[in-house]
């Protein structure tokens, strides 16, 4: 498979910007062969339903503009419909453990969760902002809209917060154990390692 389809299916993926820096360390090529494969990418995507976004140095995938109209219909359907169980689980992590990374989200619910947050973000239920410790990634919080349909002024107004938040970090420590007490030629292909790294 050529460089740019694997490029594609990473910002698939991901479903967030990532650098060129970061794709390169992903790939281990160099930058410069990295943008190449961009701008090979972003080529073989006109006239297609997907878009290649470019901001500084960062990419992402978009959706066309053609199709903006089918797009805004689609959301608007979405908006309606009931959360479901999946986004109610993802929506309580990130009340009560937030601000999270999309890869702790994707650790504590053992599924990929990339299209519930981004369910989430249309309804304005949750807002991506950048991580302070990790430019090249992003932290999920409960917005002000969520606090609002909750009937709640503080996040620590939740039921049960502190217990809830305890049990989380004990959790989060007995994971972390796991992986510390794991043999370093295995813990190098350990899924939470991997998880806890991505971003």
């Amino acid at each position: 498979m050529t460089l740019d389809a694997q490029i594609e299916a990473v910002l698939f993926w991901k479903a967030e910007p990532t650098s060129v820096k970061k794709l390169a360390a992903i790939f281990e090529k160099s930058e410069q062969e990295i943008r190449d494969a961009i701008a090979v990418l972003k080529t073989t995507l006109q006239n297609r339903g997907l878009t290649l976004v470019e901001l500084e140095n960062e990419v992402t995938l978009g959706t066309s503009k053609d199709v903006s109209t089918l797009i805004e219909k689609l959301t608007k359907e979405e908006l309606v419909k009931d959360l479901g169980k999946a986004g109610l689980e993802t929506l309580s992590i990130i009340l009560y453990q937030g601000p999270v990374t999309r890869a702790e989200i994707d650790y504590i619910r053992g599924v990929n969760s990339q299209f519930i947050l981004r369910n989430l973000l249309v309804r304005g239920l949750v807002d991506k902002v950048e991580n302070p410790k990790d430019r090249r990634s992003f932290l999920y919080k409960s917005s002000f809209d969520l606090m609002s349909h909750l009937g709640i002024s503080n996040i620590a107004d939740l039921p049960d917060y502190e217990s809830v938040r305890k049990n989380i970090e004990t959790f989060k420590a007995a994971a972390m154990a796991d992986v510390t007490d794991t043999p370093a030629d295995s813990a190098a292909t350990d899924p939470l390692n991997e998880k806890i790294s991505e971003n």
